[in-house]
């Protein structure tokens, strides 16, 4: 499946491909500290498959749980994080943020990893009322 992305502000744009319902969440807590939120979803594109087709993301290289380094993407203007890949510029295995991703809505994560880390909160959060905007108090 082709798929396309960009950052909040659209300095940079990408396509990549991916197999459908290729998505997982990861709760680990490096996740949910660089994404500010309780996991982060991706999507995992298919090796050497994504091309930038406008601008240039920068990059910050940390050392992962796994003891991995990964190259975490990410727009300089606007701060939008796009993906993590292995460090090496050849062979890159992309894990594109969903939230990037305009197709994201066809994609259904498949598995949870680094579930020890998940929020005690997320499994009752079907039960939190829900509105379609802000509730006007």
């Amino acid at each position: 499946m082709e798929i396309t992305g960009s950052c909040y502000c659209g300095e940079i744009k990408y396509q990549a491909k991916s197999q459908n319902n290729n998505a997982l969440v990861c709760h680990c807590s490096d996740c949910q500290r660089m994404s500010s939120g309780p996991f982060r979803a991706v999507i995992i594109a298919e090796p050497n498959s994504v091309v930038f087709t406008q601008g240039e993301p920068k990059e910050f290289v940390k050392t992962a749980q796994s003891g991995n380094k990964r190259a975490q993407g990410f727009c300089g203007t606007c701060g939008t994080t796009l993906y993590a890949t292995n460090e090496a510029k050849a062979d890159r295995v992309y894990g594109l943020r969903i939230g990037a991703v305009d197709q994201r809505d066809q994609f259904t994560p498949t598995a949870q990893i680094w579930t020890k880390s998940t929020l005690s909160w997320l499994s009752g959060l079907h039960e939190v009322p829900a509105f379609d905007t802000t509730p006007q108090n």
